[in-house]
């Protein structure tokens, strides 16, 4: 029996468009048909022009910089068009109303690192819930306490399991080869559970941060000589600690290749610049983020995750459990 909703509905913000056609195609549905904009003094505005009364609906947005028609909108941008279409949503009756948030932004505000900092990630959590939703579809939190900030059910998708098969065909002749290594000490858990899916050896970057976005390579724990490397992250956003790791895998630890993953691609500042100047081979984002129209980089790689939010999507309409996709 179905609990909530007698169909399935995709509403999209201006965030991550392209992320929730490819989610309906998978799904075999048509994208919701509404509008989302923002009047001449910038505040937002939603209009839904089809009936969502008693469906289950889901909303794809993003919490990222976006670029539309010609002009880059904020993280807060997205997050209000997230905010305003709930609301609308809610207003119109919906059946159950989940939030997909392929990436989560303000995330890495998820404790106080000094007097009289703000907890942004749970101020997030609270508006969200706020504005009506009933549960949170998310992928790979910078922070996985965060599930505990919503007083909703959140499902957090992972998506080392893509980055598995992607490199277990790149490498598939050369496993003995190469080794998956941890960028900093805080990442080792997510790293090592990635090394024992694509049963590589693993080692550790040892890094002293001086300041936002800045960061030092201290040491490399592990042996990395004459090995191909997969660094594995959960985003990159201005590049600084991936490009130092790889470029002190490469000249201290001697590694022959570096390639990286991270699953959302932020790519702020310089970011871009960098990638392209460093050691790296290779970097491979998840399209939790939309690739920016500027970005001319060869290194980079994009690959989707509509099948999997599809998957996930389909298993809470049914009411069926999604610890499935989390292998």
């Amino acid at each position: 029996m179905i609990a909530h909703g007698k169909d399935i509905k995709v509403i999209t913000g201006n965030s991550n468009p392209a992320l929730a056609a490819d989610i309906c195609k998978e799904l075999g549905i048509p994208l919701g048909n509404s509008e989302v904009g923002a009047f001449s003094d910038g505040e937002n505005f939603v209009s839904i022009y089809e009936t969502v009364r008693g469906s289950d609906v889901f909303v794809v947005q993003s919490t990222c910089a976006f670029a539309k028609d010609g002009k880059i909108s904020t993280v807060n941008d997205a997050l209000m068009e997230l905010l305003i279409i709930i609301d609308a949503l809610k207003r119109a009756s919906a059946g159950r109303i989940t939030a997909v948030i392929p990436y989560f932004g303000y995330a890495r505000q998820d404790r106080k690192t000094k007097p009289r900092d703000p907890i942004s990630a749970k101020l997030v959590a609270n508006l969200i819930t706020t504005a009506g939703a009933d549960r949170v579809l998310t992928m790979d939190l910078h922070a996985n306490q965060i599930q505990g900030f919503f007083d909703i059910p959140v499902d957090n998708m992972l998506g080392s399991p893509i980055f598995v098969d992607y490199f277990n065909r790149k490498y598939k002749d050369e496993k003995d080869e190469t080794m998956v290594v941890s960028p900093d000490v805080g990442s080792v858990a997510r790293a090592r559970a990635f090394a024992q899916k694509l049963n590589m050896p693993l080692a550790i970057v040892d890094k002293r941060r001086q300041k936002a976005n800045s960061s030092e390579v201290m040491n490399i724990i592990g042996d990395v000589r004459d090995k191909r490397v997969i660094l594995l992250d959960d985003m990159v956003d201005t590049g600084g600690s991936l490009c130092h790791a790889a470029k002190a895998l490469v000249e201290i630890g001697g590694a022959k290749s570096v390639t990286a993953c991270a699953s959302h691609g932020v790519l702020s500042g310089p970011a871009i610049e960098r990638i392209q100047a460093s050691a790296l081979d290779e970097v491979v984002f998840l399209n939790t983020i939309p690739q920016k129209p500027e970005v001319h980089c060869d290194k980079i790689r994009y690959i989707s995750v509509a099948h999997l939010f599809a998957e996930a999507i389909s298993h809470i309409y049914m009411e069926t459990s999604v610890s499935p996709l989390f292998v």
